[in-house]
Formats: structure tokens, C-alpha cells, sequence
């Protein structure tokens, strides 16, 4: 996933049948998969601050996966602190792989790895540090 759950989505063959390439409209499956956001402080479907697509509490990870016989969600899209972060239990993670996002933010930034047995371990790539602006004397 890009974004998240869509409360439209039930069945994965639905992703399969969207097609590309193609514009992303402003409402509905496609729109939620790129934009929709966890929300640790809801059930259920929320109003997104983003003015588009939803947010989605933890019962709707753990209804999408018990659903569709998945064990995680994995998307990016958000800005976490440390590159990645879980939520709902472990349920679904958030990858974000760019540290220093836009020079704006001091995030982190992470690669997962799944192995043979689905274990996945993470590597992070840490922020830069910010650099001390050089401070010159104004004298002739």
C-alpha cells in the first residue's frame, strides 16, 4: 500500500482490476489506497485532515486482515520519526525512506527486509545533522 484501507475495498482483486496508468480521483478505492491514514485515536473510519480519503482505526487493520488471511499491512507515505513505526498491534507498519524529509524534518529513514521464515528486520538511515551556519566577522 501507498496510504492505507479503503472502507470500499473487499476483495484484492479489486486493486488488480484498477487501471494504469490513470488519474487518482478525488474519492474512492484508488484515492484511499494512495491517501488514507492510521488513526490510534478511532474506530472505524475517520475525516482525514488532509481533506482527502479517510482514517482508519486499528479495528479496521485487524478487520482487513483477518478478511483478506494477511499478517501485515506495510505502506509509506507518512513521515515517522524514527523511518518506521507500527501500529495496531504490530498489524501494519509505516516505512518512510527518505531521512530529512524535503530539509524539513529531522526524520530517520528505513528499509524493511522480509526473509524466508517472514521475518522482517529494518535497517534505518539516520538524519543528517544539521549543519552550524558560519558566522563572519562584518569588518573591513
Amino acid at each position: 500500500m501507498h496510504g492505507g484501507l479503503s472502507p470500499e475495498l473487499k476483495s484484492l482483486e479489486q486493486i488488480k482490476r484498477v487501471a494504469r496508468p490513470t488519474d487518482v480521483p478525488d474519492s474512492g478505492l484508488l484515492c484511499d489506497l494512495l491517501w488514507a491514514d492510521p488513526d490510534k485515536d478511532i474506530q472505524g473510519w475517520g475525516e482525514n485532515d488532509r481533506g482527502v480519503s479517510y482514517t482508519f482505526g486499528p479495528d479496521c487493520v485487524t478487520d482487513f486482515l483477518q478478511r483478506h488471511d494477511l499478517d501485515l499491512v506495510c505502506r509509506a507515505h507518512q513521515v515517522v520519526e524514527e523511518g518506521y513505526e507500527f501500529f495496531a498491534k504490530r498489524q501494519l507498519v509505516t516505512i518512510f525512506s527518505a531521512p530529512n524529509y524535503c530539509g524539513e524534518f529531522e526524520n530517520a529513514g528505513a528499509m524493511m527486509s522480509v526473509d524466508e521464515t517472514l521475518m522482517c528486520s529494518f535497517q534505518i538511515l539516520k538524519p543528517a545533522e544539521k549543519k552550524q551556519k558560519a558566522m563572519y566577522g562584518g569588518g573591513y
